[in-house]
C-alpha cells in the first residue's frame, strides 16, 4: 500500500523482479538475502516525493515517469577514451559495469578491480558502511547493481593517482544502471582518485545511480575528487558514505556541470580522534539544469576537523538546491567545524535554494555556517569591459574568482589541476550554446 503513493517505484520492483535471476551473486545466500530487504525497504519508502523534507526542493517525479530498463552497452575497446589524469592508471566502467578491456591497473601497488568478480569473498562489506534501509536509493541501488570499483590501498601504501571513468553508451530507450563502488585505505596508507562521469549528450536518457562505500582508516588520507560531465538527458543520483578513522583525512570535491537532475548526497562519520574531513564542491547549471548537494558531516569523535565550501553558478532557468547538516555528538569535544554556501546567479529566472544546519550537544565547539546568494558585481564587469576585455569573457574571469576559492580547498596538486581545465571557460561554452 506504501509503494502506491510513491509514483515510479513500481517500475523499478518490476524491473527488479525482471532480473533477479540474472542479476550477479544470485547463488550467494547473504547476496540474496541483502537483495531481498533492500527491495522490501524500497517497497516501504518509495522514490522519495518533495513532501519527504529531505527531498523538499528536488522532484524525482520525472525520473518514475521515464520507464527505465537495463542498460546495452555500445562502447567498444577500440573506442578512444579521455586522456588519464596522473600516472595513467585507469579504471573503467561503463553502464555501471567493470571494463578490464578498457582498464589500465597492471603494476598498481594495490588491489583494484571488478565488484562483480570478487562477490563471494564480499560478504559483510557490501552495505557495511551505506545500509540497504539507510535511504531510498541507496535501497534502490542494492536491488539492482551488478558491479562497481573494488579497490583496497594496503596500509602505510602511497597509492597515488588511480582515474575512475564513468561512461554511459546512451540508446534509443531509457537505461539505467546502479554501480556499487567499495574503497578502502587502511592505516597510513593514500590515494588521490579522480572519478570523471560522462554520457551522452543527446542520444537517450538515462540514470546513473551510483553508491560509494568508503573505508578510511587510521592516519589514512584519500583525496576524491569528482567531476560530473553527462549528457543534458541524463538523470544523477548519487550518494557516498564514507567513515574516517582517528588521524585519517577524507577530501572530497564534486563538480556538478551535467545530467537534467542532479542529486549528490555525502554523508560522513569521523568516527576516531583527530579525524578530518574537507567537502567542497561546485554546481554548474544552465538551461533547466537542476542540482541538489545534500551533506551530513557526523562528528562522533572529540578533536576532529570538517570544512565544507560549496559553491553554485546559475544561468538561464536552472535551479540549485544545497542543504548541509553538520551533526555534533556529546562526546566530540574539541570540534572544528565550519561550512559556507555560496550562489552566484547569472539569470533573473534563475534559483537558488540553500537549508545549513547545525545540531550540536558537545559544549566546547567551534562550529559556524553561512550561505550567500547575488548577482556578478556590475562595478567589477564594467572595469574589465572598460579595460577592453570582451563581455564573455569578462563574466568568466569573475565567475572562475568566485569558483576559485573552492577549487583551492582541494589538496592534491593533480587533482585540483584537473577541477581547474573542468571549470575554465564554462561560461563561453554555455553563451555559445
Amino acid at each position: 500500500m506504501t509503494a502506491v503513493r510513491h509514483t515510479g517505484a513500481e517500475g523499478f520492483l518490476q524491473r527488479f523482479e525482471g532480473l533477479r535471476a540474472r542479476l550477479p551473486g544470485r547463488r550467494l545466500p547473504w547476496l540474496e538475502a541483502l537483495r531481498e530487504d533492500a527491495a522490501r525497504a524500497f517497497r516501504a519508502q518509495g522514490l522519495p516525493t518533495r513532501r519527504v523534507e529531505a527531498w523538499k526542493y528536488t522532484d524525482l517525479r520525472p525520473l518514475g515517469e521515464a520507464g527505465f530498463e537495463e542498460a546495452l552497452s555500445s562502447i567498444d575497446g577500440g573506442q578512444a577514451l579521455p586522456a588519464a589524469h596522473g600516472g595513467g592508471a585507469r579504471a573503467v566502467l561503463v553502464d555501471g559495469r567493470f571494463r578490464a578491456d578498457l582498464s589500465a591497473l597492471d603494476g598498481l601497488p594495490y588491489a583494484a578491480g571488478s565488484v562483480a568478480a570478487a562477490l563471494p569473498g564480499l560478504e559483510g562489506r557490501i552495505g557495511a558502511v551505506a545500509p540497504a534501509a539507510a535511504l531510498p536509493m541507496v535501497a534502490l541501488n542494492a536491488m539492482l547493481f551488478e558491479d562497481g570499483l573494488l579497490l583496497t590501498v594496503p596500509a602505510g601504501v602511497p597509492g597515488g593517482v588511480l582515474d575512475l571513468l564513468s561512461l554511459a553508451s546512451g540508446g534509443a530507450r531509457p537505461e539505467a544502471f546502479h554501480p556499487r563502488h567499495l574503497i578502502r585505505l587502511e592505516a597510513g596508507a593514500s590515494l588521490t582518485l579522480i572519478e570523471t562521469a560522462m554520457g551522452p549528450e543527446h542520444d537517450g536518457t538515462t540514470l546513473h545511480n551510483p553508491i560509494y562505500e568508503i573505508e578510511v582508516a587510521e592516519g589514512a588520507t584519500l583525496v576524491h575528487a569528482r567531476l560530473q560531465q553527462e549528457g543534458r538527458q541524463g538523470f544523477h543520483l548519487s550518494a557516498v558514505h564514507a567513515r574516517v578513522a582517528a588521524g585519517g583525512t577524507y577530501d572530497n570535491f564534486t563538480l556538478v556541470a551535467g545530467a537534467r537532475l542532479t542529486r549528490n548526497e555525502i554523508h560522513i562519520a569521523l568516527t576516531g580522534p583527530g579525524a578530518s574531513a574537507h567537502m567542497n564542491g561546485a554546481q554548474l547549471l544552465a538551461g533547466g539544469q537542476h542540482a541538489d548537494t545534500t551533506t551530513y558531516l557526523d562528528h562522533a569523535a572529540p578533536g576532529c576537523a570538517s570544512r565544507q565550501t560549496y559553491k553554485t553558478v546559475l544561468a538561464g532557468r536552472s535551479r540549485g538546491v544545497f542543504q548541509g547538516k553538520i551533526l555534533v555528538r556529546q562526546a566530540a569535544q574539541k570540534t572544528d567545524g565550519y561550512q559556507m554556501n555560496q550562489a552566484l546567479l547569472l539569470s533573473p529566472d534563475a534559483e537558488m535554494n540553500s537549508k545549513p544546519q547545525l545540531e550540536i550537544y558537545a559544549d566546547d565547539v567551534k562550529c559556524s555556517h553561512g550561505a550567500t546568494v547575488g548577482e556578478i558585481d556590475h562595478g567589477q564587469l564594467f572595469y574589465l569591459r572598460s579595460r577592453g576585455v570582451p563581455e564573455a569573457q569578462a563574466r568568466s574571469l569573475l565567475i572562475q574568482a568566485f569558483l576559485q576559492e573552492a577549487v583551492e580547498g582541494v589538496t592534491d596538486e593533480t587533482a585540483r589541476a584537473a577541477l581547474g581545465a573542468a571549470v575554465s571557460g564554462w561560461w563561453e561554452r554555455e553563451a555559445l550554446a
